[in-house]
């Protein structure tokens, strides 16, 4: 409630208290920052369930962790909360009987790509195969940053698919950026012979190159070390302590800071970039492009017969248009407005 405060008047002042909300703009690039929604349209087994969960971990902090969609959600109903709420891009997931797709579209007129889902496996899932899993708590505070390999082709429906994939997270400035911020990464590796799409989610640390584990750990828990295999304290420093995740000082993956950070990094001297893979883990392939948001003229499909699926399209839509939009019309009107809100709440959170 608001603070209240009386006056020599007798007057009661309210004061009232004001909501943080997320900025739509970027205060260094001056562009609009990228928000996004990752849902499903259809009931999902648990698997896939979790890997929707994971997503949207992925694509924090701009993103509505705590989505509920319901049967009656309509698209319209996503895209009507979408605009006031800044929302750029939609991720969709979808299962049938033969395969699993993701969705990723550009509101509020597309274009949507479309990818079949041939592995995944889940955040859990890398992590119980890791002997030293590593989450740290603001991990998620800051976006991604986003490296694509392979796409250097001339095809249209790759420089689309580029594009989208550099538009989904914030621009970042070299000039300004803050290296304590840079703890994602996301990869996404194109194999041009099988074209598939490896899609990797890394989170990235620095390491001092030269310095055990032993002495890193007990300088940045302070705790005492445990020297009963040790014949002397020397010991703890002139021996090698390495088996990181990513082992080795190699040259082509070290620099120097300019300034300190944290209690191990220091100024001027040589820090490794460690990585260590936290899901969720993905090969897909690029199987359709469409001009609109889920609809619209087929621009690429994998299977090459974009005419012939053009105008089928067009006939099934002129056929089914009646019918279709009384049905959408009336459970997106009375819907719309009751899960509007839950959307604008769960998505505040």
């Amino acid at each position: 409630m608001g603070r209240f405060k009386s006056n020599k008047k007798g007057r009661v002042n309210v004061k009232p208290i004001v909501k943080k909300n997320q900025t739509n703009v970027d205060h260094v690039t001056g562009e609009k920052i990228p928000k996004s929604f990752v849902f499903s349209r259809t009931k999902l087994p648990g698997s896939v369930k979790q890997l929707q969960m994971d997503l949207r971990k992925l694509m924090l902090p701009y993103t509505a962790l705590s989505l509920k969609e319901k049967k009656r959600n309509t698209l319209r109903d996503f895209l009507n909360v979408s605009g006031p709420m800044g929302v750029t891009h939609f991720l969709m997931l979808k299962k049938t009987a033969s395969a699993l797709s993701l969705r990723v579209a550009t509101t509020p007129q597309g274009p949507t790509l479309t990818f079949k889902i041939h592995q995944y496996s889940l955040a859990s899932d890398i992590a119980q195969s890791q002997t030293r899993p590593r989450c740290p708590p603001d991990l998620f505070k800051n976006p991604p940053l986003i490296v694509l390999a392979g796409f250097g082709t001339q095809e249209p429906h790759l420089k689309l698919a580029t594009k989208m994939f550099q538009k989904i997270f914030p621009d970042l400035d070299a000039n300004t950026i803050k290296l304590s911020t840079c703890q994602r990464l996301v990869l996404l590796n194109y194999n041009k012979d099988t074209k598939l799409i490896d899609f990797r989610h890394y989170s990235t640390r620095l390491q001092p190159v030269g310095v055990s584990r032993k002495l890193r750990n007990f300088v940045q828990t302070r705790k005492a070390p445990d020297l009963r295999n040790l014949q002397d304290v020397s010991d703890l420093i002139t021996k090698a302590g390495y088996g990181s995740e990513s082992d080795g000082d190699e040259e082509a993956a070290t620099l120097t800071l300019s300034s300190d950070l944290g209690r191990v990094n220091k100024g001027s001297t040589k820090s490794a970039v460690k990585l260590q893979e936290i899901g969720p883990r993905m090969t897909m392939q690029l199987v359709r492009v469409e001009a609109g948001l889920c609809s619209g003229d087929i621009l690429f499909s994998e299977d090459g017969n974009v005419d012939e699926k053009n105008k089928q399209d067009g006939d099934e839509e002129d056929a089914s248009s009646e019918e279709g939009e009384e049905g959408s019309e009336e459970e997106g009107e009375e819907g719309s407005e009751e899960e509007g809100e839950d959307m604008d709440e769960d998505a505040d959170d």
